[in-house]
């Protein structure tokens, strides 16, 4: 893709996205209900997105793989293995908010 303002109706219509590890890219597959494999990319200082990678697949949200991996994990990978993400839930984080700075 070249630069997109938005990916959103890309992501409702695919069958399967394989993404880089960003934090935003995974949330928003994930919150569509699509199958996400993220890529870790092992060439970045401080790997930061290993972490958030390892926590979605260790819970069953995503599959994971290095680009050395990827042709191997498309051609072994069980969809039906990966667990919905569950909803966000802001009104009590709003709430925690609340509490925290004592509005309530």
């Amino acid at each position: 893709f070249r630069f997109k303002d938005s990916l959103a109706e890309d992501l409702r219509r695919a069958d399967l996205v394989i993404s880089h590890a960003g934090a935003g890219s995974c949330l928003e597959t994930l919150e569509e209900g699509r199958p996400l494999i993220v890529v870790i990319n092992e060439k970045l200082m401080n790997n930061h997105q290993l972490e958030l990678a390892k926590r979605l697949h260790r819970d069953g949200h995503v599959l994971c793989c290095n680009c050395s991996t990827l042709v191997e994990t498309l051609q072994s990978m069980d969809l039906s293995t990966l667990k919905p993400f569950p909803p966000g839930q802001p009104e009590k984080f709003s709430l925690f908010l609340d509490q925290v700075f004592g509005f309530q």
